[in-house]
């Protein structure tokens, strides 16, 4: 397995090129450090890129929370930082209503260097109230997505799609792309990250686990069940050593989406357009 090792002068370059700055070729890199290079590089690309990455947190038994809904020391302390760096990469994160409802995340970047993404929260129904912690904290912008006509608060921003069981995951993604969220982090819970995988709208998936056994509650992530191995989704999968908990990180290929690959070239050869 492959230990990752986020110093500060390679958390430093990875922003700079999220910013659209320098690149990420160094031959001083230790091994370490190219290792995190290869799990944040790829989602520092430029905002034409198009990322979309679910990330979920999980103990050994597959659980992300205990019967009576606790789940606050499901992650590792390291499994959180890692959580805050993606956020910190990305230009908006998103969450289902029974998430919001029932965690009340505030979806800030606070363990790591860099700026909180947009808040975006699906809220098909209307279900959310408008006291809740994520429409009265300002430090970042706020949709929410809903098919109901609701009004919210003056700062936050309403869009309003269609919905029969589901609001479709290629509506969303297509209105977050067209007010410029290109970087798209999916974080919870289980079923909105199932909803995107199955659309195939996932560039990557990462599955966060800690060294505990709940033995019942929650499962992390939920897909339509196959009848045969054969047919089972098998994403290119790599192995990460954060320190408490160990990542796989998938790798899919989006029919709708336009990824260029990991490592970035240096910034010289970068855009001729």
């Amino acid at each position: 397995m492959q230990d990752v090792d986020v110093t500060p002068k390679v958390w430093d370059r990875i922003l700079s090129v999220r910013a659209g700055h320098g690149c990420l070729c160094d031959p001083d890199w230790s091994e370490g450090e190219k290792q995190a290079l290869s799990i944040y590089g790829a989602l520092a690309q430029p905002k034409s890129s198009g990322q979309v990455i679910g990330q979920i947190g999980q103990s050994l038994d597959g659980r992300i929370a205990t019967v009576s809904g606790d789940a606050k020391d499901i992650s590792g302390k390291d499994g959180l930082v890692h959580l805050h760096r993606l956020r910190a990469l990305s230009d908006a994160v998103v969450i289902g209503v029974k998430t919001a409802l029932h965690d009340n995340p505030r979806l800030t970047v606070r363990m790591v260097e860099g700026e909180n993404p947009v808040r975006v929260i699906i809220d098909p129904n209307g279900r959310m109230p408008d006291d809740i912690g994520l429409m009265q904290d300002r430090s970042a912008h706020c949709i929410v997505i809903q098919s109901v006509d609701k009004a919210r608060p003056d700062h936050v921003e309403v869009i309003t799609l269609p919905c029969t069981h589901w609001i479709s995951p290629a509506q969303i993604l297509n209105a977050l792309q067209q007010r410029g969220l290109n970087r798209i982090l999916i974080e919870g819970g289980g079923i909105t990250i199932a909803k995107f995988l199955e659309a195939n709208l996932l560039t990557h998936l990462h599955v966060a686990v800690a060294p505990l056994l709940i033995g019942a509650g929650p499962q992390g992530l939920t897909t339509s069940p196959v009848e045969r191995l054969s047919q089972a989704l098998r994403p290119r999968t790599d192995v990460y050593g954060l320190g408490s908990d160990v990542l796989f990180d998938c790798t899919f290929e989006p029919a709708s989406a336009q990824i260029k690959p990991y490592p970035l070239p240096c910034r010289a050869a970068v855009h001729t357009n």
